[in-house]
């Protein structure tokens, strides 16, 4: 398998390169040459398999010979045994077609750990087999950076410095980063948003000079290793309701656009996907681009589903370079645009593309409360802001014919105990591993949002582990 940048000026890599290079050096994101896919027979083989055999299944075509598949195998068995629940992810339903499927079973409670977990064993192997090692640098809006600093803590061949949002993230997002006091880990409290962390991070990448001098590398969405780790759970759920002889849709709260994304691609590969609905707050720019063709940037308000806070949603550019026939020229120059402009006129074409495949969905702070409320008194379960707004965008747009809904559960409600109280009385208590996460002691910085102040602190960092 080899893969090419989206805006076409970058080498091509197989899938070792592409996961320590992340972003490619033209600013674009890396994207397969050619899709794989799974015959319908191929589909049925792996009903019934324990998930993580089923993981290393699916992404196999994307890491082609790059690693052996036992040894993908092994570390996807290896990612997966510590979770909270034998199913990995398991169906709950909701309705008579509508389930969830819960993936915050994982070391952090969120669904990041899905991917991270493997991401990290796969530095690992990676990077022992080349003798190399990388400054992994990434921005979180809430859960991606818990589960990557989970993930790569204490690895000897990594490095990792994490951008957050100072305030913008619930406590207990924050302290699963800054709790952690690995002597690889760092964290950086930014004064500004999400997406202001986003842009420094893309900045580090574009400076060459620093890029090479930090050997940097990503774990955000942005890597596609990412995008083939998290495919595997929708090919999950869709075989456990009677896929690929059977159509199944799905709901995904979402903010940067990688967990729908793997949806699709999901369905690129030969899932029968009958509809793909986005989960929208506030910040709802993905929702008015489906509604009308608005991708336009409005700021960055705060809400009770802190990681979907993200106006400049970075998988969109994938989603966009497959709208415009694979033409990179054209994928660069939109995306060039919407950076001086804060606007992308998407031609009308690929608009209607877009819609055939997927529908908006926008819930504020208040609906959301609504249906955290709803769901609790009308079936006892507990869903946090970002899966309810999920749940909420399956049960406003179901899929015809009886097709099952599954609307993923991408945040365990504990993670987000003063909207759960505020909902419905109730304020879930942490897992037992994390019971202490109050009482221990926090190591963070804080910085403005200045690109020369975050790399010195990216250098300071991987000199003091040098030294």
């Amino acid at each position: 398998m080899r893969y090419i940048s989206t805006r076409g000026q970058a080498p091509v890599r197989d899938f070792a390169g592409v996961l320590l290079a992340g972003l490619a050096e033209d600013g674009g994101l890396y994207m397969p040459e050619t899709w794989p896919s799974f015959s319908a027979a191929e589909l049925r083989a792996m009903r019934g398999l324990p998930y993580h055999a089923l993981a290393a299944r699916v992404m196999r075509p994307f890491v082609g010979e790059a690693i052996p598949f036992a040894t993908l195998e092994a570390i996807c068995r290896d990612a997966y045994a510590g979770f909270g629940h034998p199913a990995v992810v398991p169906l709950v339903q909701l309705d008579t077609n509508l389930w969830t499927q819960e993936l915050f079973h994982g070391p952090t409670l969120a669904f990041k750990d899905m991917a991270m977990q493997v991401l990290g064993r796969l530095f690992d192997h990676v990077l022992t087999a080349r003798d190399a090692r990388v400054t992994i640098v990434g921005a979180t809006s809430g859960d991606t950076g818990s589960a990557a600093i989970e993930a790569c803590a204490g690895r000897a061949r990594v490095d990792i410095v994490i951008l957050h949002p100072d305030g913008r993230t619930s406590e207990v997002q924050r302290r699963q980063m800054t709790t952690v006091h690995a002597a690889n880990v760092a964290n950086i409290a930014v004064d500004g948003t999400f997406d202001d962390c986003q842009d420094l991070v893309k900045a580090m990448f574009a400076d060459q000079p620093f890029r090479q001098e930090m050997h940097l590398s990503a774990v955000n969405s942005i890597n596609w290793a990412r995008i083939a780790a998290q495919v595997p759970y929708y090919v999950a759920a869709a075989l456990a309701l009677g896929a690929p002889d059977r159509e199944v849709a799905f709901a995904v709260p979402t903010g940067n656009f990688g967990n729908v994304l793997a949806a699709w691609v999901a369905g690129r590969m030969g899932l029968p996907v009958a509809r793909l609905v986005i989960g929208a707050n506030r910040n709802d720019i993905l929702a008015r681009f489906l509604a009308s063709n608005d991708m336009s940037v409005h700021g960055v308000a705060p809400s009770l589903s802190p990681s979907m806070d993200i106006q400049v949603s970075s998988n969109f550019e994938r989603l966009l370079f497959e709208l415009l026939g694979r033409d990179p020229a054209a994928c660069a120059a939109a995306m060039a645009g919407f950076r001086a402009t804060g606007r992308m006129p998407v031609p009308d074409a690929a608009w209607r593309a877009a819609t055939a495949q997927f529908t908006g969905f926008r819930l504020d702070d208040a609906g959301t409360l609504a249906e955290i409320r709803r769901l609790h008194e009308a079936c006892g379960y507990l869903a946090d802001p970002h899966s309810a707004i999920g749940i909420a965008a399956a049960r406003a747009h179901p899929a015809p014919g009886g097709v099952p809904m599954v609307a993923m559960a991408t945040a365990h409600p504990a993670k987000f105990p003063d909207a759960m109280e505020q909902a419905t009385g109730i304020r879930p208590p942490l897992p037992p591993r994390l019971g202490d996460l109050y009482e221990r002691a926090e190591t963070f910085t804080r910085l403005p949002n200045d690109l020369a102040a975050i790399q010195a602190q990216v250098r300071a960092t991987v000199l003091r582990n040098a030294a």
